[in-house]
């Protein structure tokens, strides 16, 4: 009872807090961690420790499926290299930087148990994502920082498991090389192969609510057997979530998106909200049993500052080096897009371009398959070529992905996982939670006025031309099928001439409204006239149900249509 009754005040905590925090300007779980913190001081509560599995293995699962399955996947294809340094190399190099002055100066613990915390306070939290996103800066320091995030995590528990085994003095550097790649290639595959069949199972099943549902053990499947495998579950999870993102607008319905969208929602705001709470709440144990195995809390507090100076200095650096790369490697873009444009108009000429190096093929001319194949890889490098040049990172935006380098909630579960007879265990676990508190508390609630001072956020223009762009282009593709002489019904007949002419005519006028520029008032006008028409048209439903003239289930059916067209209203606003 009192579990369900803590469960019950935390939901509503959650909402209390979502609800408070954009009025004061702070990230919601920035508020929920100080709450809990609040909450373990008081006199009635008993100190908490969770057990660390909870965390790695039940809430992070699908919490980094759920991010995975949301991440654009064509900017972080752009951005893979990036990603992946900072997931892998940065979370090495903390951790030997850790690990090697921690080794310096706590007595007795050892270079292993340093590198061991080294990676337990590694891996970033995704609460940046949230904070830098709304505050609208360029989608590709988003992307950068979201996938680093959602695969750091892995390589910093691996990078853990493999220190705990080496205090023991039974493994070397390449089996702990060895082990990572293992861990890695494995949970990859499972992932994969978990994604492919979770996608095909929901192709075929027709319930929105069972395929739901499915969606919620998804992550688990891919966790559990890379886990048993000696594999990365996390890696597991996040590739499942990557496939079924890949495959949702082909493989799924319109209705389970929309429906899966909200409930995972919901999902991650509970789980997350869970997370920073239950870190909070564990402050008076660790600072009790430090207390009485020290006498002194002054220790952990220097050690702790000391740990995440420098695990900012390295992230610093490391960025600065990142960036450094990426502005040499953007030196080469013009000649790139040179022969890129000139492989384009061969490809429109029908020939296919030699890369530069290569000989030409002998033979027939190529066939018009392999000439667009090699047309939308141009095409796409064309685009990537423009997506990285539009989004160049700079000073600016190093120091954004340097600030938003904070520790989170997977730091002091990954510290109360050390085995009991760690060194100096009780100081080390709060020497995690005070770099994970103080880089949440400090970074987190400084991060939006330093994207302000950088002026790198308020990209709503932006947004909004490209999206008037992109309606554009889908509107033409609808027009030119509408022109295709294979478009027919269903059933093999053809459509009547008069429905093809009303389509198009509302299409061009589609076209005229959103061309016009001084229309923009007007589509405002008519766009709330229209919400007002929908919000009339329920009232009269719902008085028609009060008098009972209608069966429920007509009236049902009625009001999810009406709903279903305000919702596309509000989806597309004025």
């Amino acid at each position: 009872m009192e579990l369900l009754v803590a469960g019950v005040l935390a939901v509503l905590a959650t909402v209390a807090v979502t609800s408070f925090a954009p009025r004061v300007g702070v990230a919601a779980p920035l508020l929920l961690l100080l709450l809990g913190t609040a909450v373990s001081f008081l006199p009635f509560v008993p100190a908490v420790e969770v057990d660390p599995e909870i965390v790695l293995g039940v809430v992070l699962p699908p919490l980094l499926y759920s991010s995975a399955a949301t991440i654009p996947t064509m900017e972080l294809r752009r951005d893979l290299r990036t990603v992946s340094a900072f997931s892998v190399l940065l979370v090495v190099t903390s951790a030997l930087a850790v690990g090697f002055v921690l080794d310096a100066v706590v007595p007795g613990i050892g270079l292993a148990t340093g590198i061991a915390i080294g990676a337990v306070v590694s891996p970033t939290d995704a609460v940046a994502t949230s904070v830098v996103r709304k505050a609208g800066v360029s989608p590709r320091i988003v992307t950068v920082l979201e996938g680093e995030s959602l695969l750091n995590d892995a390589s910093a528990l691996v990078l853990l498991r493999s220190a705990v085994v080496a205090t023991a003095g039974t493994v070397g550097l390449l089996e702990v090389g060895g082990d990572f790649l293992f861990a890695v290639a494995a949970a990859v595959a499972v992932g994969y192969v978990v994604g492919r069949l979770h996608v095909w199972a929901r192709a075929h099943i027709t319930q929105t609510t069972s395929t739901v549902a499915i969606s919620f053990v998804v992550p688990f499947v891919a966790y559990l057997p890379a886990e048993h495998l000696g594999a990365s579950g996390l890696v597991a999870a996040v590739t499942a979530g990557l496939v079924t993102g890949r495959a949702a607008h082909t493989a799924l319905s319109a209705q389970d998106r929309v429906t899966e969208r909200a409930v995972w929602r919901t999902l991650e705001l509970l789980l997350e909200s869970a997370v920073f709470l239950l870190m909070g709440v564990q402050l008076f144990g660790l600072v009790e049993d430090v207390r009485d195995a020290h006498g002194s809390l002054w220790v952990a507090l220097g050690y702790g500052v000391l740990t995440a100076t420098i695990v900012v200095v390295v992230r610093s650096l490391f960025v600065g080096a990142s960036v450094w790369e990426l502005a040499r490697r953007a030196r080469r873009i013009p000649e790139m897009r040179d022969w890129l444009t000139q492989a384009q108009e061969r490809l429109d000429a029908g020939d296919v371009p030699v890369v530069p190096g290569g000989r030409p093929r002998a033979g027939a001319s190529p066939s018009p398959e392999r000439v667009e194949a090699v047309g939308r890889r141009v095409r796409r490098r064309l685009a990537d070529i423009d997506y990285l040049t539009a989004e160049a990172f700079g000073p600016r935006e190093a120091a954004l992905l340097v600030w938003a380098g904070m520790r989170g909630a997977v730091t002091l579960a990954a510290a109360q996982s050390l085995p009991s007879d760690t060194p100096q265990r009780s100081l080390l676990v709060l020497v995690a939670f005070v770099v994970a508190a103080g880089t949440l508390l400090v970074q987190g609630a400084t991060l939006p006025w330093l994207v302000r001072r950088l002026g790198l956020g308020a990209r709503a223009d932006d947004d909004a031309a490209a999206l008037v762009a992109l309606r554009a282009e889908v509107r033409d593709a609808a027009l030119a099928h509408l022109q295709d002489p294979a478009l027919v019904r269903p059933d093999g007949r053809p459509y009547d001439t008069g429905v093809l002419d009303r389509a198009r005519a509302g299409l061009a006028a589609v076209d005229a409204a959103m061309d016009d520029e001084d229309a923009a008032p007007v589509r405002a006008q008519v766009h709330q006239l229209m919400v007002e028409l929908v919000q009339a048209q329920r009232a009269e439903l719902l008085r028609l149900r009060d008098r009972g003239v209608h069966s429920s289930a007509a009236l049902d059916r009625a009001l999810d249509e009406v709903d279903a067209v305000q919702i596309g209203l509000e989806m597309r606003g004025p």
